[in-house]
């Protein structure tokens, strides 16, 4: 191939045809800049150029940019998937085999806050499955910081509050 960037952008979208759920960009970067395919800056021009051109779609929820590929992605990919090298296919499906559970592990579990109209901060925690919401909880707080950290211990123990909730419930 004599276009590097061409060739990234296909290995991206060949990526996220792979999988059924979204994946983040962290995730796509230690798997292409792991394997030194190139550098933190062309894939950030590469993703940037994909979303531009409507063959992935980019989610921000808190701190992640949770991306997906298109209809128009996956013909795109169809088209020209000959033109990436089959031991870099080989490279990325090993990938997934290998990380599959934790990468979709990062991202069913999402949480995010917001400032509510009531001046409150909503803290929202969801827990997914195979695209099904498992939980999916709302708590008003008084604080900035409180909701924060309530993000933040959702997406360490989840697992555990949901095994409770679950224990108190039935």
């Amino acid at each position: 191939m004599h276009d590097p960037l061409t060739l990234y952008k296909l290995i991206v979208l060949y990526m996220l045809e792979r999988v059924d759920f979204p994946i983040t960009k962290a995730q796509i970067s230690d798997f292409i800049l792991g394997k030194e395919y190139t550098n933190f800056l062309t894939l950030g021009q590469v993703i940037g150029e994909l979303t531009d051109a409507g063959l992935v779609t980019a989610q921000s929820i808190r701190n992640r940019t949770h991306l997906a590929i298109t209809n128009e992605g996956k013909e795109t990919l169809n088209f020209f998937e000959n033109q990436i090298n089959d031991s870099i296919k080989a490279d990325i499906d090993a990938f997934f085999r290998e990380n599959e559970i934790h990468l979709r592990n990062e991202v069913s579990i999402l949480s995010d806050y917001y400032k509510s109209t009531s001046g409150e901060f909503e803290a929202h925690l969801v827990a997914k499955e195979k695209g099904v919401n498992l939980v999916d909880i709302t708590i008003s707080v008084p604080s900035e910081e409180t909701a924060s950290s309530i993000c933040d211990n959702w997406q360490k123990k989840n697992q555990e509050i949901y095994q409770y909730l679950i224990g108190q419930l039935f």
